[in-house]
């Protein structure tokens, strides 16, 4: 009676989870499919989409000066970027012409409310009763939006935070001492934004604007004063609402991509690892239904190469499951029940998870912090996917086979007891130490000769650099009728692409008008005219109103070097953080060189191939260098934990061949569910999105080859090194 009694109650604790766990699915999938109220919040149709996949506002300066220096227009485009992302991350700033700039806000419709806050020279001022200034925007250290109740009855005031420096600190302090009483006016742009009265001394270096209509008013304010004013005056001279860059077969493609690339990894992952691979199947679906809700509810904007990413995702988004049920495979071949294999299987599974995606986010928060445009969107993005993997990996999977086994599916053959994919057991990994670095040295030299040939060689550029690093010609075309984006992607480009002999071609269209803009690269004056001669003849447009500008780069100097500055610090911190984890210097400077050389791999295929080298590239060394961290922790993890039961006379040799062995079969799944989302956007993606993937499908097998082959090796090679000095 009291067995039975236990069978059932365990019984209905198993179903109970499992229709939790499916209701759950059902709700995440509806609010991610329709949303949540009028405003469909939570749904994939609220999520905040970028120049290329929804349009937005494209607005146009000119220098009031009409020779502006080049170190200050340099300086005036840098300000303006790190303006326009109070607005969106993917926002572009760029040179047009000699003194003109442009920028592109993605997912905004009404320009003149955007225009001000943009174009104001951001001049700051600290007024006496007297009027005279006294402190100004320079002596303020630091400023943030905030929340405050002014009036003491629960009220919402929006006000900007100020910190002033330390001289200044000391002068607003006697300023206000030698004021008690009086009004000290706070001056902005030549108005007074606030006039508050000094009631006793304020000694803290602290004080605030208020009067801001709401906290994203207050969150801009505080940007442009902690941006600081503008080297150069502007006028706007035009304001365009631009559609998407990409037509829908661009976002059809995507989706397709991602519905084709989740059906074979569960396929995968159900084949290979039988009820765990449901379990994380059904565990996969929820954390691409919170994605969704998630990027809805933060209104990240999202761009194609965002789209990739996350499709990407979805196979990285099991890694942590395969190295769950790796181990429970072990523990089930060495005699151990399904009940104990599967605690076991997650226990000794954690470190190795933990590790991997604490290094993954310690990149993610200083690419967010220090990077800016595509580096700061794709920080974002990597750091929600790295905790939604590892919470969907760590608590729905358990969860969900927990419940599988509670219903009474504990028979060990539907756990895997037998290896789906079958390796030896005495690979000599460290015996293969010289071919191994062979062959990455002279993959290596190879992309370092090839940019040495491309560039000092020919005269030209060591890399394939598309439009976002070294600008190009801007035309503009006023056609007869009004152009879809598919059909000009179908029939003009390629028109555009033969005349110029230039594949790398981005439109725009003006909503409201017949208008297109076309960016290609650099254009002479005969490819001008033989451009305006074509298009002319194939579409009868009016040749007068075709107008060339030159553009400057989108992505400028200072991006670039907030780019590598944030990289290496990243690396920095990760070496750091394993060094700390593993207690030894060796491993993390192995797992740094095993990093440094996916990096280097990738590079070689992008100077090999002349791949074009645009924001996707950018996209894709940080997801090569995510991916290469997480997989080589994994090695020394089981490493790690081979040494601490290694035998007294065992050399160091067999530990790192009996670990290598032991996870090879974790890294070869990993492999493939990573491979087969990459091939799928191969396969069903636009260009820009093969852009993406193409090279990252060689960063994924770099990354799997400097985790097997060199990762132990390099770490044998230091210990060995250290014994005989």
């Amino acid at each position: 009676m009291s067995k039975n009694g236990k069978k059932n109650t365990g019984a209905s604790k198993g179903f109970l989870r499992l229709f939790t766990a499916v209701l759950a699915l059902a709700f995440l999938v509806y609010v991610a499919v329709i949303g949540l109220g009028f405003e469909q919040s939570g749904s994939a149709s609220d999520i905040k989409l970028g120049l290329d996949l929804a349009g937005g506002v494209s607005i146009t300066y000119q220098t009031v000066d009409e020779n502006p220096s080049a170190t200050d227009m340099a300086d005036t485009i840098y300000k303006l970027q790190l303006r326009a992302q109070t607005y969106s991350n993917e926002a572009e700033v760029y040179q047009e012409g000699t003194n003109r700039i442009n920028v592109d806000i993605p997912d905004v419709t009404d320009a003149n409310e955007i225009l001000e806050d943009l174009g104001k020279p951001g001049s700051l001022n600290f007024l006496d009763p007297d009027g005279n200034v006294v402190l100004t925007g320079a002596d303020v250290a630091g400023a943030d939006a905030g929340i405050v109740d002014l009036k003491g009855n629960g009220s919402k005031d929006y006000v900007v935070n100020l910190v002033f420096n330390d001289d200044a600190a000391k002068k607003f302090a006697e300023l206000t001492e030698a004021n008690v009483g009086k009004t000290i006016s706070i001056q902005y742009d030549g108005e007074i934004v606030s006039a508050p009265s000094v009631e006793e001394a304020i000694t803290g270096g602290k004080c605030y604007i208020e009067g801001q209509k709401d906290y994203e008013e207050a969150e801009r304010l505080a940007s442009t004063i902690r941006i600081g004013s503008l080297k150069l005056e502007l006028n706007e001279i035009r304001s365009n609402v631009v559609g998407a860059k990409l037509g829908s077969d661009a976002i059809e493609s995507g989706l397709k991509a991602g519905a084709v690339g989740l059906v074979l990894v569960m396929i995968f992952m159900i084949v290979v690892y039988l009820v765990p691979g449901l379990a994380a199947s059904i565990a996969l679906m929820i954390y691409l239904a919170l994605m969704v809700c998630l990027l809805s509810a933060f209104k990240i904007t999202l761009t194609l190469p965002g789209i990739a990413g996350i499709v990407l995702t979805i196979g990285m988004a099991v890694d942590a499951n395969v190295i769950i049920f790796s181990r429970m495979r072990e523990e089930l071949a060495a005699g151990k029940s399904v009940r104990i294999a599967r605690k076991e299987g997650f226990n000794k599974a954690l470190s190795a998870i933990l590790d991997g995606n604490v290094t993954t986010l310690i990149a993610a928060l200083v690419l967010y912090l220090m990077g800016s445009g595509t580096v700061k969107g794709f920080a974002i993005t990597l750091a929600l996917g790295t905790v939604l993997s590892m919470f969907t990996a760590l608590v729905v999977t358990r969860f969900i086979l927990t419940g599988f086994y509670e219903i009474g599916v504990k028979d060990a053959k539907f756990y895997g007891k037998k290896a789906a994919i079958r390796v030896p057991s005495n690979i000599n990994f460290i015996g293969l130490k010289k071919p191994v670095f062979a062959i990455a040295a002279v993959i290596i030299l190879l992309g370092f000769g090839s940019m040495a040939f491309h560039g000092p060689v020919k005269g030209g550029n060591i890399l394939n650099y598309s439009l976002e690093f070294l600008g190009g010609t801007s035309t503009s075309v006023k056609f007869n009728e009004n152009m879809d984006m598919d059909t000009l992607n179908k029939d003009v480009v390629p028109m555009i692409s033969e005349v110029t002999g230039d594949n790398d071609i981005q439109v725009q269209t003006v909503t409201g008008s017949n208008e297109v803009i076309f960016k290609t690269r650099t254009l002479n004056t005969e490819e001008r005219q033989a451009l305006e001669d074509k298009l002319v003849e194939t579409y009868s447009v009016d040749k007068e109103a075709i107008k060339e500008d030159s553009i400057s780069a989108v992505v400028s100097k200072e991006m670039k070097q907030d780019a590598i500055s944030a990289v290496l610090l990243a690396t920095v911190l990760m070496l750091l953080y394993i060094w700390f984890r593993f207690k030894d210097l060796r491993i993390a400077g192995s797992t740094i060189l095993a990093l440094i050389h996916d990096v280097l791999v990738t590079l070689t295929c992008y100077a090999v191939f002349r791949w074009t080298v645009g924001n996707t590239f950018i996209a894709c060394m940080l997801t090569v260098v995510g991916y290469s961290v997480n997989d080589t922790i994994v090695v020394f993890d089981r490493i790690r934990e081979n040494m601490k039961n290694k035998a007294r006379k065992e050399e160091i040799s067999d530990v790192i061949n009996c670990s290598m062995s032991q996870v090879l079969s974790r890294c070869m799944s990993t492999s493939i569910t990573t491979g087969i989302m990459v091939l799928v956007l191969l396969i069903f993606g636009v260009a820009s999105i093969r852009e993406f993937a193409l090279p990252l499908l060689m960063g994924v097998i770099a990354g799997t080859f400097s985790s097997v082959f060199l990762a132990g090796n390099f770490w044998h090679t230091m210990k060995s090194a250290q014994k005989e000095q």
